[in-house]
């Protein structure tokens, strides 16, 4: 069987140095799932992700009589891959997909899907799950003390101040930051600032640019005026005013999302943008404001392939272990590291090569979940 081969092939090409405990399985293709598969690797190879699911399928499983959901299907799959005798091989995402299609529409159709998308929703449909459980064990003070900890991880009381504490399940501490939005109004000089959380980050790019350039834009100080004025409270009126945002808090896992699929106007439609865009395998983000330097180690791709917004194939590449794989469906192959620059994308606009960096995963050095 040809999956078996290449399975096998992986296991020569690791040879002794085969991880211990690690399993390195393809996920079956349900006629364009792809945009699931790759997200879904990316996120098996999130370790802090990846044991805290495990944790909570070990520890939720005994409740058989409750109804499936999003959550205990991905606990379920992702126990199943890890559990697996065999080394490498080929697993059958089905269950998770049936619910994924059940739970939103949008995923129901065999048309191409975005990945972005995908993650976004799946994570915040987790921690929605997470968050009922939590009050509901809150409510119920019989239970509360164990599966309080589970849902949550960590136990905060929520301020009801003018911020509200976020609610911290493990999915929050694996991907949370917050960002600030600062608004300095020009004429007083009073500055307002507003603190927002964040899964991910989407940046715009451009062509021939870096992901710390892309940052940097991002982070830069725009000036409001005309009719984009801001209402200074203290002013009472309208004032011009400078705007800027921040990474106040830097997560564990960040998360960059690559806005690829611009939508022209002139068209009507959106067109994929295959700049070059350079990522590096460690970044550095130095505008955050508590944190003059906080280092990240880049550990999963999820790979956009083809030359538009609406066809297209989605692969992914993942670090274990110091090894990179390249995750392609039921495909699993090693890969060298200096492969990975061959998909920052094109210099020139009409280029044969149409694998494109999208999504990036990187862990914060130093600091886990």
């Amino acid at each position: 069987m040809v999956m078996g081969a290449a399975g096998s092939k992986l296991e020569k090409a690791l040879g002794d140095q085969f991880p211990e405990g690690e399993r390195y399985f393809g996920l079956e293709n349900f006629g364009n799932t792809c945009y699931c598969n790759s997200v879904l690797q990316a996120l098996y190879f999130c370790l802090p992700f990846r044991e805290q699911l495990l944790e909570y399928y070990a520890n939720n499983k005994s409740g058989g009589e409750a109804e499936d959901n999003l959550l205990t299907c991905l606990a379920d799959l992702f126990t199943q891959i890890s559990s697996q005798k065999k080394k490498t091989g080929v697993i059958a995402p089905k269950r998770f997909v049936q619910r994924v299609k059940k739970q939103n529409e949008l995923f129901r159709s065999y048309m191409h899907q975005d990945a972005h998308e995908f993650l976004n929703f799946l994570l915040n449909e987790l921690v929605d799950i997470l968050e009922k459980e939590s009050n509901a064990a809150k409510a119920s003070p019989e239970t509360s003390s164990s599966s309080e900890k589970i849902a949550n991880g960590l136990n905060h009381p929520q301020g009801n101040g003018v911020r509200k504490e976020p609610v911290s399940t493990w999915v929050h501490k694996c991907f949370q930051g917050i960002l600030t939005n600062e608004t300095r109004c020009l004429r007083c000089e009073t500055v307002t600032a507003r603190d927002e959380t964040f899964l991910d980050l989407s940046l715009d790019i451009e062509q021939n640019s870096s992901i710390t350039s892309c940052l940097k834009n991002f982070s830069s100080t725009e000036t409001l005026n005309a009719e984009d004025k801001f209402f200074c409270d203290k002013c009472c009126s309208l004032q011009e005013a400078q705007k800027r945002m921040k990474i106040k808090q830097p997560p564990n896992i960040l998360v960059i999302h690559l806005k690829r699929f611009k939508y022209i106007e002139q068209l009507s439609r959106y067109k994929k943008l295959s700049y070059h865009v350079v990522f590096p395998l460690e970044l550095k983000l130095s505008n955050t404001i508590d944190n003059a330097d906080c280092e990240y180690s880049l550990f999963a791709v999820v790979v956009h392939v083809g030359s538009g917004p609406n066809h297209g194939h989605y692969v992914s590449l993942v670090k274990s272990h110091n090894h990179w794989l390249f995750f392609d469906d039921e495909n699993v192959e090693m890969i060298d590291e200096s492969t990975i620059q061959t998909f920052f994308g094109s210099t020139q606009e009409y280029s044969s090569n149409t694998d494109h960096g999208y999504i990036l995963f990187y862990e914060r050095l130093g600091g886990g979940c």
